[in-house]
Formats: C-alpha cells, sequence, structure tokens
C-alpha cells in the first residue's frame, strides 16, 4: 500500500531553521516524483519544491535560496531543509506524489501525506 508520512513541523521564531521529512511506504512510489506543498489559512495548496528520482530538483520563487528538497540514498526519504525562516511561510506543509514532477507543479498529486504544521513567529 502506497503511502507518504511528515514529519518534522513545529513551532520556531523568525530566522531559525526546521528540516521536514517525508518516507514514503508501498514499492508503487519508488519511481515516482516526490514533492512538497504548502497551504497557508485560507489560501489554496501549492508546490514549493520538487525532487525526481534522477535528483533533479526545482524550488519555487517564493522559497529560493531558503529552502532546499534533498533524498536519501535509499530515496525513500525526502527532506525540505527550510532556513531563515519568516511569520508568512507558517502553513500546513504537505507531501506528495505522482509519476512526473510536472504533475505535480500543474495540479495532478496522485498521492497525499498528511501534512506538519509549521508556525514561525517574529
Amino acid at each position: 500500500q502506497a503511502q507518504l508520512m511528515e514529519s518534522g513541523g513545529g513551532s520556531v521564531q523568525a530566522g531559525e531553521s526546521l528540516t521536514l521529512s517525508c518516507v514514503r511506504s508501498g514499492s508503487r512510489l519508488s519511481s515516482y516524483c516526490m514533492g512538497w506543498f504548502r497551504e497557508a489559512p485560507g489560501e489554496e495548496r501549492v508546490p514549493i519544491a520538487t525532487h525526481d528520482t534522477d535528483g533533479h530538483t526545482i524550488i519555487a520563487d517564493a522559497v529560493k535560496g531558503r529552502f532546499s528538497a534533498s533524498r536519501d540514498n535509499g530515496k525513500t526519504t525526502l527532506y525540505l531543509r527550510m532556513n531563515g525562516l519568516r511569520p508568512e511561510d507558517t502553513a500546513m506543509y504537505y507531501c506528495g506524489a505522482s509519476l512526473t514532477c510536472e504533475r505535480l507543479w500543474t495540479g495532478y498529486t496522485d498521492f497525499w501525506g498528511q501534512g506538519t504544521q509549521v508556525t514561525v513567529s517574529s
């Protein structure tokens, strides 16, 4: 059974860092592109980073230079390193997976995790 599970969220002060993790289970997802999304209160869920099985990473302009995405060597865990956090980064962060990264960026996510909350105070 294919599943995604996020962890690592929490409450931090502006300027601090956090690393989120997303562990995938089920061999079905082994060839999928994985990505990170966030959903702020009252806003839609948007993609912020994707990482494919070849190691190619795409970061959204809104967080470029502060956030980075990577996978472990076994490719079962996707990380999101968030540096220089700002209050506007406060959101629920979700991990998603689709057959291609293009699908993730264009609103077609096949699998979702349950999300992890990140709260940044000033």
